[in-house]
């Protein structure tokens, strides 16, 4: 049974060189990705990845942080190209480490975001496209990213949705930066959660059938408050009095809960046995992939892929669900060849 770990995060060198010639001197969460030799040297992330086996293989995608929110448009679109072309490459060269990748689309360039999803998917192969959970600070429901989805609902290929927030983003209105990487910690479940919600209430889904999200972090929030997010929602506008939100709800084609379990998680939880096994019971066990977030960890890189593995082995599930998570719905929802 392959081991499929469908959201590893690189910066192949070449992009790595580039990227550090538009931003210069890297800090805050750069700084930690540059700081991880797996991020930048091959080498050590093969040595990393035969700790686990033949078995064990990566779906490789640029890390944090968004090209939108440190370029211009143009700048993350020359990026982005540099990035995707490599992990291209990469693929080509080690197929049976690196199976597939995932591009980057460049949402702060709306002239380009598709032709580039286009050509990552249809010319260079990959299995999706990763985006983050708001462009610069504008959600990801406005009208003018509609044409992203749309061709990636049409394509049949997945969306990764990677949170972001920065320490800009202050935890009290009387302050102006979040203390103690709450921003992190507790930020980015909320990230990923409130722009779940914002593609389920504003109608993305009924727009494009067939569109698959994949969440990071096991969907975030979301399974840890299902009562919230079922009947807690189907009070929705009970308490909001300036506008009539239950109009909101009662114009989805089905009950809001299904869509949110039409989502795909994976099983990156930082070494967490109950995260996991809420995301399966949530989501179901065919909408569930291994992920690690490797490489990182406080190990730099083998911890949370040792970490999620051992969960796996030993949670109280089937060896059919279990086998699902590690490979099988990867391989149907990626197009993969086991």
């Amino acid at each position: 049974m392959k081991k499929i770990d469908v959201f590893t995060h690189i910066w192949p060198e070449a992009y790595f060189k580039a990227l550090i010639g538009i931003v210069g001197e890297m800090h805050a969460i750069t700084a930690r990705s540059g700081r991880v030799p797996m991020m930048t040297n091959l080498d050590r992330r093969f040595e990393v990845m035969d700790m686990f086996g033949d078995d064990y293989c990566q779906i490789l995608s640029l890390a944090a942080p968004p090209l939108e929110a440190i370029c211009t448009p143009d700048q993350a679109l020359e990026l982005s190209r540099i990035g995707t072309d490599s992990m291209a490459e990469l693929c080509a060269k080690y197929p049976r480490r690196f199976p597939g990748f995932i591009g980057s689309a460049v949402m702060n360039n709306p002239d380009a975001v598709v032709d580039e999803a286009r050509r990552n998917i249809e010319e260079l192969g990959a299995v999706g496209m990763q985006i983050f959970t708001n462009v610069g600070g504008k959600p990801l429901d406005l009208p003018e990213f509609e044409p992203f989805f749309e061709y990636m609902a049409q394509s049949g290929k997945a969306v990764w949705l990677h949170p972001a927030r920065g320490a800009n983003f202050p935890d009290y209105l009387t302050e102006k930066q979040s203390e103690y990487e709450i921003w992190w910690t507790f930020g980015w479940p909320y990230e990923t959660s409130a722009a779940m919600a914002r593609m389920v209430f504003s109608g993305l889904f009924d727009r494009n059938p067939g569109l698959n999200i994949v969440t990071h972090h096991a969907g975030g929030m979301v399974p840890f408050f299902e009562g919230r997010v079922g009947p807690g929602w189907d009070q929705m506008g009970a308490r909001t009095t300036d506008r009539d939100l239950a109009a909101v709800r009662k114009a989805l084609k089905k009950p809001h809960l299904e869509y949110f379990k039409d989502f795909y998680a994976d099983t990156a939880t930082f070494g967490s046995a109950t995260a996991i096994k809420h995301a399966i019971e949530f989501f179901g066990e065919d909408h569930v992939m291994f992920a690690s977030d490797a490489p990182f960890d406080p190990e730099a890189g083998p911890m949370y892929i040792r970490e999620t593995i051992r969960i796996l082995d030993e949670l109280d599930i089937s060896d059919e669900t279990r086998r699902k998570v590690y490979q099988d719905n990867a391989a149907k929802l990626l197009g993969l060849t086991l």
